[in-house]
């Protein structure tokens, strides 16, 4: 305890190593926790990470314990909330998207229900299916603070269902003025969900790794992509279904396409521009210098982004064609595809963002079914940001 003491004082690293069983969870929640309350504005939120749903709930029950134990001596109520987060799949209380199994599933369902280009479409033809859990949240749940007090998972799905707010977007909305949060590593690692979820988080806050011997391999997990030749096959047929969606706007609404080539002039930070429900995923790793920069010509209208990535798309059927494993550096990989289908690095990296604002444009609201294409995009951005 000493030691940690000494590191929080120094805003340092510490690596804590303890037996199973011996109550290290407490220990560092008992001393934070006093930290914070002892240095209110030096110390203003505990982010602790772990690796699974059931870890993650055994977190908060020991902090629940924590701070009974402490208002039972103090013999009043702390102004302190806590509160757990995870995926939209264990946290979606709406009785037609909860039962599904994948989360690829509940994210692409929610999508469709909460997008904004849907709920303008339910403004105009309430026909149109939305999510009334969403939009009760968003015209009730903002203005009201989350109440004191520790919330795991099932406390938020009970919170939702009685307020009939979404658990999974008032949890995220809740973290700004949480003092302590628990959720998953890739909610901070991995960069296509940190973007979108911690990247307002307090910079005086103290973070918590929890048997972080793994975190390397969460690293490499979030950094890599597995393409197989049947993601190749579905990319064709997503490419497709762009190809006549976009002929289709063409011919009903073309100034749709003409106001997004005016939006990727001005950069993708000004294309991305989208509310919280129509962000599916972050790019991988483009920096916000990136953002700002106009996309290049060559992506910068629809049709031509489609040709850009078919002609991606048959570099790596090509590649894949092979009968033997083939090892090589990224720089050697991106001078083959420059060399056989012209395809230089740098509209490589706008691929993802770029792939992103398309689906926006056509207002795809079953981003499910695009998962591959996204999946070949994410491939393309991460690969051109190496260049030995």
């Amino acid at each position: 305890m000493l030691e940690l003491k000494r590191t929080l004082d120094a805003k340092g690293h510490g690596v804590l190593e303890m037996p199973s069983g011996t109550g290290k969870t407490v220990s560092l929640l008992a001393l934070i926790v006093a930290y914070q309350r002892a240095h209110p504005v030096e110390l203003t939120k505990l982010i602790y990470c772990s690796r699974t749903v059931p870890e993650i709930e055994k977190v908060i029950e020991e902090l629940r314990k924590l701070l009974d134990s402490i208002e039972r001596h103090e013999g009043k109520k702390l102004p302190f909330l806590a509160l757990a987060l995870s995926s939209r799949r264990n946290l979606c209380v709406h009785p037609e998207v909860s039962p599904l199994r994948f989360g690829k599933e509940v994210d692409g369902k929610c999508h469709s229900l909460t997008a904004s280009y849907v709920r303008a479409r339910h403004q105009q033809d309430p026909s149109v299916p939305n999510c009334r859990f969403y939009e009760e949240f968003d015209a009730n749940g903002r203005q009201l603070p989350l109440p004191g007090g520790v919330y795991n998972l099932d406390d938020l799905k009970a919170l939702g269902r009685q307020k009939g707010w979404c658990p999974y977007f008032l949890a995220r909305h809740s973290l700004q003025h949480a003092n302590a949060v628990v959720y998953s590593y890739h909610y901070l690692l991995d960069p296509k969900i940190a973007n979108l979820v911690s990247k307002e988080m307090a910079r005086k806050a103290v973070v918590v790794f929890d048997e972080a011997h793994n975190i390397d391999n969460v690293c490499i997990d979030s950094m890599s992509v597995n393409i197989t030749r049947r993601t190749l096959d579905r990319c064709q047929g997503n490419l497709e279904t762009l190809q006549k969606t976009i002929h289709r706007i063409k011919e009903t609404d073309e100034q749709r396409l003409h106001e997004e080539y005016r939006r990727l002039v001005e950069g993708l930070r000004e294309a991305g521009a989208a509310r919280e429900t129509d962000a599916h995923l972050a790019n991988p790793v483009l920096p916000d210098a990136i953002l700002q920069e106009a996309v290049p010509g060559s992506i910068r209208t629809a049709e031509h982004f489609v040709g850009f990535l078919r002609r991606l798309l048959e570099f790596l059927k090509w590649r894949l064609r092979v009968q033997h494993a083939v090892q090589e550096s990224p720089a050697a990989f991106l001078g083959g595809l420059a060399q056989r289908v012209c395809i230089p690095p740098k509209p490589l990296r706008f691929c993802a963002e770029r792939l992103r604002s398309l689906l926006h444009t056509l207002e795809i609201s079953d981003l499910t079914d695009f998962s591959p294409l996204t999946l070949l995009a994410n491939f393309a951005t991460l690969v051109s940001t190496y260049t030995k």
